[in-house]
C-alpha cells in the first residue's frame, strides 16, 4: 500500500522512521537489529537514507593526483527491498541529486520496479555534493527537477525521451518541506511557493525538516492550507543525544533550539546527561504535535535509535 493511502486510511497518528544504511564491509544485521527494537509501535512505513558518492584524492606513481570517486555504503534500493521483503513493511527509499547523476536515478528506478518497491522520498541532498560546471548536465541540481524524471518514468518516457511501456504500477512519492525556512531560500513566500510546486507537480505528502519549536510547525501548516496545499505535512522528529548537537544541529539543519531546551542542554556536563534531556523535550514535543491532530510522526534515528525507542514507548 503507498504511504500517502496508509496516511489517508490511519484514525490514529502513525509511527514511521528512517535508517541508515550500514557503512561498506557491514552486513545488513545492524539494519535489522534497528528494526527489531523500533517494530513494537507497529512502524507503517521505513525510510532509507540515500548517501552521495564521496571523494578521495589518491598519488599515483607519477606523482599525479587522481580524484577518486568511492561509496562508502550500499544504496537505499537494495536495502529498501531487503526490509520489504523480510518485514512486509512499506519501504520509502529516499532518491536525491547529489552526487547521483540522472543516469544512475533511471537506472535505479528500473531496480526499484523490477524489486516490487514503489514509494519514494525525492530530496535535494547534500549541498557540498553540487555539480561542477564539466559535470552539470549529468545531474539534476533541484528535488524539483528530480521530480519530472520520476514523472516522466511514470508515464513511460526514458531519459533519452524514448518511450517505454509505462510501469503498472507508478512510484508514488513524498518530497521535503522546511518550517524555519530552507537556507537558500530568499524569505519563507519563496519556500511556501516551491512546496506548492511540488505539490501541484505530484508529492503526495511532505516531511518537514526537524524542528524543536511546535509553534514554527504549526505556523507553517497554516501558511501552507492559507496557500491551498491540502497534503499531509508531516513533522519529522529527532531526539537530540548529544549536548555538541545545541550548536552542530542549527548550524547544519538551520534547526533553531528554543530557549527552555538550550537553557536545559546547557546544563549538561555529558552526553548521558544531554540525551535525558533530548528525550523529555521530545516527549512532549510528540504528546502535543499528537494533541493537534498531526497524521504521523516521522523519526529521524540517526544515532538515535534508543532515544526514539523510550519516546515512543511513552507516546505511542
Amino acid at each position: 500500500m503507498r504511504v500517502i493511502d496508509i496516511i489517508s486510511k490511519s484514525k490514529r497518528p502513525l509511527f514511521s522512521f528512517e535508517i541508515l544504511p550500514p557503512l561498506k564491509g557491514n552486513s545488513i544485521r545492524k539494519v535489522y537489529d534497528a528494526i527489531d527494537k523500533l517494530r513494537e509501535f507497529d512502524p507503517q512505513y521505513i525510510n532509507i537514507t540515500s548517501h552521495h558518492s564521496e571523494y578521495i584524492y589518491k598519488t599515483l606513481p607519477d606523482g599525479t593526483i587522481q580524484r577518486v570517486n568511492i561509496r562508502k555504503r550500499p544504496g537505499s534500493v537494495a536495502i529498501a527491498s531487503a526490509i520489504q521483503n523480510k518485514y512486509g513493511i512499506t519501504a520509502v527509499p529516499h532518491m536525491i541529486c547529489k552526487g547521483f547523476s540522472k543516469e544512475e536515478t533511471e537506472y535505479a528506478l528500473i531496480d526499484l520496479n523490477f524489486l516490487g518497491v514503489f514509494d519514494l522520498l525525492l530530496l535535494r541532498g547534500d549541498d557540498k555534493m553540487l555539480a561542477t560546471d564539466d559535470n552539470r548536465e549529468a545531474y539534476h541540481r533541484y528535488a524539483t527537477q528530480l521530480q519530472e524524471q520520476v514523472n516522466n518514468f511514470n508515464r513511460g518516457i526514458a531519459l533519452d525521451g524514448s518511450r517505454f511501456e509505462a510501469n503498472e504500477t507508478p512510484f508514488s512519492y513524498g518530497m521535503a518541506c522546511y518550517p524555519e525556512k530552507h537556507e537558500e531560500a530568499p524569505n519563507m513566500e519563496s519556500d511556501i511557493f516551491y512546496a506548492k510546486e511540488k505539490v501541484r507537480n505530484g508529492a503526495g505528502y511532505l516531511v518537514t525538516q526537524m524542528f524543536f519549536d511546535n509553534e514554527k510547525y504549526y505556523a507553517f501548516v497554516d501558511r501552507c492550507r492559507a496557500e491551498g496545499i491540502s497534503v499531509p505535512i508531516i513533522p519529522g522528529i529527532k531526539p537530540i543525544v548529544f549536548a555538541s548537537q545545541l550548536t552542530v544541529l542549527p548550524k547544519i539543519f538551520r534547526s533553531e533550539i528554543p530557549e527552555p531546551l538550550a537553557l536545559e542542554l546547557r546544563k549538561c556536563k555529558t552526553d548521558d546527561a544531554a540525551k535525558v534531556v533530548g528525550i523529555e523535550w521530545c516527549k512532549q514535543q510528540c504528546k502535543d504535535l499528537i494533541a493537534h491532530g498531526v497524521p504521523s510522526l516521522h523519526f529521524y534515528t540517526l544515532m538515535a535509535t534508543d532515544s526514539v525507542y523510550r519516546v515512543a514507548k511513552e507516546v505511542y
